[in-house]
């Protein structure tokens, strides 16, 4: 008796995948977007190809969808594979044991930088594309980076500097990078005393590095693709160096946890280091896993159990201070981002269904009062990550727009939600009708046009 597969979750559903690259102008517009909206916002995810089904989501083709906005209008929408010899089934490993950095599926984020837009994943090169989402190539900073990079570099909104790491299963694990606002690095240092765990994200303070040394560990028993497993035996520790001087860490021994994605890492006014993020224990872990990987068994969500914590660090006592934050299962956080590195008072997160939550939402939390507001999507609607976009002459951390697109399994459609920042859950600002249901995707940026820019693509169609 045969044995039919079992459908893998990331390619149904919300995460389906689209077959084509499609380009269309002239979107239709509900509401009235603000003249602060004059950009691109773009976003990237897995994207398998045609005939194809990975053996883990992160494995999946990159592809970014983009949106021109700018003079109330929503001028086009484009959707392109990002062309890397991945996407045509390279290895990632060569014939001689040594890994092609390029062969990336670069299908985890994408952002600008010192005028270049960078497709990241975290195991390999970044991808440069133009504004129209066309591939230029691998980049690596004029061949001094040596390593991969992340897919979550943090850009110090004072000095305009990218701060990024690169990470590896075998020494030297862990590389720390800095380029100046121009787009060169000037610095690359090897950090000693990390070890072969999954990085995937990091905190930057405005005096220090975070560093993640959690227990998701190199396994090569792990057959998925993505060789990490957690580990009951691996000493979990958040690592704090100072940004300036030699790369020396301080390691905080905390509880057994996992964390993906960083909102914010700040100084208290007592000198501690506070990291917030959403956690995952072991059985939360494993469940997601099992998802990204379509194991039988598979939770019914992508991130499931992660919950809003936050970290303190004191190197007084040398100790560590865990606490829950919310008990929502939320993950994809982001903030103000002109408020990275500084305390936050506002973050954003998207919603699972879970304890307390029948549907998607966008929540904001406020870590003053200990609040949070939920804006809920409705049956069959999946938010994605909501970027932050501030206000002209925004007086409060919370002034400005929320970005996030929708999937609509219901209507097999998809919109862009402007969202008020300051209070979402009110009727949304904007409204774009997208020309095709976007699949549920991973990260994006908001990418402002600079003062001097032309576009050399607008189209002549207006929005309705």
């Amino acid at each position: 008796m045969t044995t039919k597969a079992t459908p893998k979750p990331y390619v149904g559903g919300h995460y389906a995948p689209v077959a084509d690259e499609i380009t269309a102008h002239g979107l239709t517009v509900h509401g009235t977007l603000p003249p602060e909206l004059s950009g691109r916002y773009f976003r990237n995810g897995h994207n398998p190809r045609p005939g194809h089904t990975p053996t883990h989501w992160f494995k999946g083709s990159g592809m970014v969808h983009g949106l021109r906005l700018g003079g109330g209008r929503a001028e086009w929408y484009r959707n392109r594979w990002i062309r890397t010899p991945a996407l045509e089934g390279a290895p990632y490993m060569g014939a001689d044991g040594v890994p092609d950095l390029a062969a990336s599926e670069a299908a985890t984020h994408v952002i600008e930088h010192a005028g270049r837009i960078l497709a990241l994943q975290e195991v390999n090169l970044p991808y440069e594309l133009t504004p129209e989402l066309d591939t230029v190539g691998a980049f690596d900073f004029g061949g001094k980076l040596k390593t991969a990079m992340t897919a979550h570099p943090k850009t110090d909104p004072i000095t305009g500097e990218l701060h990024f790491f690169g990470y590896g299963p075998f020494p030297p694990y862990l590389t720390y990078y800095v380029a100046d606002s121009r787009g060169e690095i000037v610095r690359a240092e090897v950090v000693d005393g990390a070890g072969p765990s999954l990085m995937h994200d990091f905190g930057l303070t405005s005096r220090h590095v975070v560093w993640l040394d959690l227990p998701v560990v190199f396994n090569p028993a792990e057959r998925s693709g993505i060789p990490y497993r957690w580990s009951d035996t691996y000493v979990p520790r958040i690592g704090v160096m100072p940004r300036s001087g030699p790369p020396v860490v301080t390691w905080y021994e905390v509880e057994p946890g996992a964390l993906l994605h960083v909102a914010n890492a700040h100084e208290d006014e007592r000198g501690r280091i506070v990291l917030t993020g959403p956690r995952y224990d072991r059985g939360a872990w494993e469940q997601t896993w099992k998802w990204w990987t379509g194991a039988p068994g598979y939770a019914p969500q992508p991130m499931t159990g992660a919950t809003p914590y936050r970290w303190t660090l004191d190197p007084v006592t040398g100790g560590a201070t865990e606490d829950l934050v919310d008990d929502l299962s939320a993950e994809f956080p982001t903030i103000n981002e002109e408020f990275t590195g500084v305390p936050h008072r506002f973050g954003y997160s998207v919603a699972f269904p879970g304890p307390g939550l029948d549907e998607y939402a966008i929540a904001k939390h406020d870590h003053v009062t200990g609040s949070r507001e939920l804006v809920l999507m409705g049956a069959g609607r999946m938010p994605g990550e909501a970027v932050f976009v501030p206000a002209s002459g925004a007086t409060r951390e919370d002034d400005g727009y929320l970005l996030t697109v929708v999937s609509d399994l219901v209507r097999d459609s998809s919109q862009l939600l402007v969202l008020d920042a300051s209070a979402p859950s009110g009727s949304p600002v904007a409204t774009v009708e997208l020309p095709r249901r976007v699949p549920s995707g991973i990260h994006g940026s908001w990418i402002p046009d600079a003062d001097d820019s032309t576009d050399t693509d607008t189209p002549k169609e207006t929005s309705a």
